[in-house]
């Protein structure tokens, strides 16, 4: 059985991704936890699980969570210590974004990227609202510099509209026959895609904040949505910031793959890429071959993580 969704006070669990409209209501006992993990949840979508038979009012119990392949976490914020598993057992992670109504930052996509490298989960930026920018003086030209970006890394990126529908077979093609988890801002039209990829879903959608810019959230807990012709896509709450976890200051440039590339030539083997003599890394920003936001988030989570000191690994 898989978990397709969380309720918050219980859970939907499906025979298969394909069988969602089978699924049942599940709940956990109060003392349910998995060993060495500590978040707020101890069962997240994307697990596979094993209940007990249903009761006369037609709830389970889940008895046991089976080895997980993979999964991802975040914490609420950078100040947070509370930590959430987002999703379990997925192929990639989507980061939906858009570059106007709202702009997502450089620091939240970097963020967002170094959390699915420190996971080893492949990740791929979907940039949304296209049409909206290509109406604007220098709009292209915005959505080409943060799309050559990415792409310079490694990163996949993707161009699309959820509302002219532009860039949606791309969309399709990367998502076929994947798990996919789906994550975003709020406001990014994230919903609005969704609706695109799987016809007759009609989730609900929000209008953006005429004072702030910004999202109003219309997903309030995670779900798996199965796709036309296979795979999945899970649908996540929008979310404001994104805090890293479990990031020593040792580790940080390990998930930045152009730092970990050009820290092998560093002079020491323990430089932190800040102020060292014979910096490789500090001399690619320098040469312009790193890019100056993608070092200054480097920066930020380094900063962070030596405030805070060790994170206990939820390994």
């Amino acid at each position: 059985m898989i978990v397709v969704k969380n309720t918050g006070s219980a859970y939907l669990v499906a025979p298969s991704i394909a069988e969602a409209d089978r699924a049942v209501t599940a709940r956990i006992k109060g003392n349910f936890r998995i060993k060495g993990i500590r978040t707020t949840n101890p069962v997240a979508v994307g697990d596979n699980v094993e209940i007990t038979t249903p009761g006369p009012d037609g709830v389970a119990f889940i008895t046991a969570i089976e080895p997980r392949r993979n999964y991802i976490i975040r914490r609420a914020s950078n100040l947070s210590k509370e930590a959430h598993i987002i999703a379990s057992n997925i192929d990639q992670a989507c980061l939906i974004v858009s570059l106007a109504e709202p702009a997502t930052s450089t620091t939240f996509i970097d963020r967002f990227l170094a959390t699915a490298e420190a996971y080893r989960i492949p990740a791929v930026i979907v940039i949304n609202k296209t049409d909206i920018l290509e109406a604007e003086t220098d709009g292209r030209e915005l959505i080409d510099a943060v799309a050559h970006l990415y792409r310079s890394i490694g990163y996949t990126v993707v161009e699309c509209s959820a509302a002219t529908g532009q860039g949606l077979d791309a969309l399709r093609a990367i998502l076929a026959d994947k798990v996919s988890l789906l994550s975003g801002n709020s406001g990014v039209g994230k919903t609005s895609l969704i609706n695109r990829l799987i016809p007759g879903l009609d989730l609900r959608t929000s209008a953006i904040s005429s004072t702030h810019h910004t999202g109003m959230h219309t997903t309030t807990f995670s779900e798996m949505f199965p796709l036309p012709g296979g795979g999945a896509i899970i649908d996540t709450p929008g979310v404001k910031g994104f805090g890293t976890i479990d990031f020593e200051p040792s580790e940080v440039g390990h998930f930045f793959p152009e730092i970990f590339r050009y820290a092998k030539e560093c002079r020491y083997g323990d430089c932190s890429h800040t102020h060292e003599p014979g910096c490789a890394v500090v001399k690619a920003v320098d040469d312009a071959l790193i890019s100056q936001s993608r070092y200054a988030s480097y920066l930020s989570i380094l900063d962070e993580t030596r405030d805070a000191g060790k994170y206990r690994k939820p390994f």
